[in-house]
């Protein structure tokens, strides 16, 4: 079926409870990030409810334009910067925290200029089909969208945990596949495919969480020290 305000608000809701699992399971202060992924994107996609319900009429034009610039601030401003410094913040490897450490760099970068773009004008919204339309003054150009999946699928592909590299993968695999067939589509429906997908960041947290409990009795170390992956 086609995706619609009811799908983005049942995976606001799973990926909600998600969310949760995953920070019942941060045990030191470097997981935080990594968890609270899943969470960001669960409000994520429950404001883009408030954004069809405005469209088609359910609610003021007001709640929608403030919902919309609340989705992109988060699309474009917060996920190509937290994506990269969340991965950094539970890798073990010095080399690969220091290339993930660029990509940060690399996502703020990405971000500034999508947010610059974004102010300079009105953000206008409409239906078209199964996704939001987002016109908000960003270009969809192969520039931007490299940059973007650089910062955050790249940084989840570097990662030594396998379940976060499994996530970078099927993103990656997604994002390629929609900028291929409709740019337009991007912003909605990789959003909500990467939130429905970031189950496998509460299976990593959990995996660790299993790591340590096995290596306390022997070691007396976490498992973030000795990673099986």
């Amino acid at each position: 079926m086609c995706f619609s305000a009811e799908a983005d608000l049942a995976a606001g809701i799973v990926v909600g409870v998600v969310a949760i699992d995953a920070l019942r399971h941060v045990r030191t202060p470097a997981q935080l990030p990594l968890a609270a992924v899943p969470a960001v994107f669960s409000v994520h996609h429950l404001t883009e409810v408030l954004v069809w319900w405005s469209l088609q009429g359910h609610l003021s034009p007001t709640v929608g334009e403030r919902a919309a610039w609340f989705y992109l601030l988060v699309a474009f401003g917060v996920l190509p910067v937290l994506v990269p410094l969340a991965i950094r913040a539970v890798e073990p490897s010095p080399r690969r925290r220091a290339l993930l450490g660029v990509l940060a760099v690399a996502g703020s970068a990405v971000a500034l200029a999508l947010m610059a773009a974004t102010t300079d004008g009105d953000v206008g919204t409409r239906i078209d089909g199964h996704h939001i339309v987002y016109n908000a003054g960003v270009a969809h150009d192969g520039t931007v969208t490299t940059a973007y999946v650089v910062a955050t699928c790249g940084a989840m592909l570097l990662s030594s945990h396998v379940p976060i590299r499994w996530y970078g993968a099927a993103n990656l695999v997604v994002v390629s596949l929609l900028a291929w067939v409709q740019q337009t589509a991007l912003v909605s429906l990789w959003c909500l495919w990467a939130a429905s997908t970031s189950v496998l960041i509460a299976v990593q947290l959990r995996r660790s969480l299993a790591q340590q409990g096995r290596a306390e009795p022997r070691l007396g170390v976490s498992a973030c020290e000795h990673p099986s992956s």
